[in-house]
C-alpha cells in the first residue's frame, strides 16, 4: 500500500491525545506525518510542528493549513481533528467541503443539528468522516463483534457497559481549571461525564452487538454539588435488535482508573472484556466451562487476526488500537483511489453516523436526567 499523507490539527506539545495519534498513524508506515496546525497559539504551533519535522507545512492555525493544503498537488490525504470539543464541527465541516478525508475526535459535534449536517456533507461529498472511538480498534473487541455476528452466543439479550473512573472525585480540586471546564455548560455543553466517557461505552455496545440504541432513560447526578453538569450517570436503554442495555459512567468512583468494560449476554453464551486487561476475552458457553480467549492465539476471526501486531503473551495497548483505526482508514482511502472494494475486515472504523447517534444520546440523557428518568427517543431525527 502506497504511503499516504497525514495532517493533524491540535494535539500539540503537552497534549494528552496528540502522541497517541502520532504513534497510531505512523505505526504501520501507511501514513507520513506531513502537515499540522498543532496549537491555538500560532507561533507555538509552528515551532512544535517544525520540531517534529513538518518544515514549512507547520501552520499557525487550521485556516492557514486548509488554505495552503487545498492548493497543493501533494495535499494531505487524511486530517485528524484533535482540538477542543466546541471547534470540531467548524473544522471538520471545512475540510470535508474542501475534499479532505477527516478523522475527528469525539464528540464529533456539540449539537445534534451539527451532527446531522456533518453526515449530510460526508454523504454528499463522498469524503470519509470517521470518529475516533479508538477503543473499537482493540483486537479482541473486533473478535467479540465477530463472535456475536456469527451467532456464537445466540441472540443477544442483555448488554452491560461501564466507563467509570475516580479522577474527578476530590471536591477540593473542583475549581482546578483543567477539571472545572468539563462541568461548565458554557464549555462542555449539556453533559459532562456521559458526553466525555459514557458515549464510548454506548458506542461500544452498538459496535459489538451490531444494534443501535433506540430509546433510553437516565438517572444523572452531580455528586460534587458545586458542579452544574453530572459527574455520574446510570442509563437504561433499548436497542433495535431487541437487546436490553445498562450503562454506568462516573468520574467520582475512587479506586477506578480507566474503567471501560463491556459484557454481552446471549441465549447460548456470554462475553466479557475490559480495556485495562485488553489481551483476554472471557467466553462462557451455556452449560460449559469458562474459556479465556487470548489475543494472538490461533484460529481467531479475520477481524482479530488483522489487528494483532505482537506475539501472544505480550501486551498491546491504546496506541496500537488507534493504529488499527488508522490502518482501516488507509485501506479505505487507498481502495477509493484505486476504485476497488475494501477488505470487509477493515471496514469497521467508526463513521460520522456513529458520532451523530452519540450526540443524540447525549441530549436524551441530559433531558431524561432532568425529568426524573423518563424514557426518551435516543435517535437523531434523520434516523427516526
Amino acid at each position: 500500500m502506497k504511503k499516504l499523507k497525514w495532517g493533524m490539527i491540535g494535539g500539540g506539545e503537552g497534549s494528552q491525545i496528540g502522541p497517541a495519534h502520532r504513534l497510531g498513524s505512523g505505526l504501520d508506515s501507511l501514513f507520513e506525518f506531513t502537515a499540522g496546525a498543532l496549537d491555538h497559539r500560532p507561533q507555538e504551533g509552528i515551532d512544535y510542528g517544525k520540531s517534529l519535522g513538518l518544515g514549512d507545512r507547520a501552520y499557525g492555525g487550521w485556516q492557514d493549513m486548509l488554505s495552503a493544503e487545498k492548493k497543493r498537488d501533494d495535499r494531505v490525504d487524511l486530517v485528524t481533528v484533535a482540538t477542543p470539543n466546541s471547534t470540531h464541527f467548524e473544522i471538520t465541516k471545512a475540510f470535508l467541503e474542501n475534499g479532505f478525508h477527516v478523522l475527528c475526535e469525539k464528540p464529533m459535534t456539540m449539537t445534534v443539528e451539527e451532527g446531522e449536517e456533518i453526515v449530510k456533507i460526508a454523504r454528499t461529498t463522498g469524503n470519509i468522516c470517521a470518529v475516533n472511538y479508538g477503543y473499537t480498534g482493540y483486537s479482541l473487541v473486533r473478535h467479540m463483534k465477530a463472535m456475536v455476528a456469527r451467532g456464537d452466543i445466540g441472540k443477544v439479550r442483555l448488554v452491560n457497559a461501564e466507563f467509570a473512573h475516580g479522577h474527578h472525585a476530590d471536591a477540593a480540586d473542583a475549581d482546578n481549571p483543567r477539571v472545572r471546564w468539563r462541568y461548565d455548560p458554557a464549555q462542555a455543553g449539556v453533559s459532562a461525564q456521559f458526553a466525555d466517557c459514557g458515549i464510548h461505552a454506548m458506542h461500544m455496545a452498538s459496535f459489538v452487538t451490531g444494534q443501535e440504541v433506540t430509546k433510553l432513560a437516565a438517572d444523572t447526578v452531580s455528586c460534587i454539588d458545586v458542579r452544574t453538569l453530572e459527574d455520574d450517570a446510570m442509563v437504561n436503554f433499548r436497542m433495535d435488535g431487541g437487546a436490553v442495555g445498562r450503562l454506568w459512567t462516573s468520574s467520582i468512583a475512587i479506586g477506578r482508573q480507566h474503567g471501560l468494560s463491556i459484557q454481552v449476554f446471549g441465549e447460548t453464551g456470554g462475553l466479557r472484556w475490559s480495556q485495562e486487561h485488553p489481551n483476554q476475552l472471557y467466553y462462557m458457553p451455556l452449560g460449559e466451562r469458562l474459556q479465556i480467549i487470548e489475543r494472538g492465539e490461533a484460529n481467531l476471526s479475520p477481524e482479530a487476526d488483522r489487528t494483532t501486531r505482537v506475539t501472544i503473551g505480550h501486551a498491546e495497548g491504546m496506541p496500537l488500537a488507534f493504529a488499527n483505526i488508522y490502518t482501516d482508514l488507509a485501506e479505505a482511502i487507498t481502495a477509493r483511489k484505486e476504485g476497488r472494494d475494501m477488505d470487509p475486515a477493515a471496514n469497521l472504523y467508526p463513521r460520522a453516523e456513529d458520532g451523530l447517534r452519540s450526540m443524540a444520546a447525549v441530549y436524551a440523557v441530559a433531558e431524561s436526567g432532568k425529568k426524573d428518568g423518563i424514557w426518551l427517543d435516543a435517535r437523531p431525527p434523520m434516523f427516526r
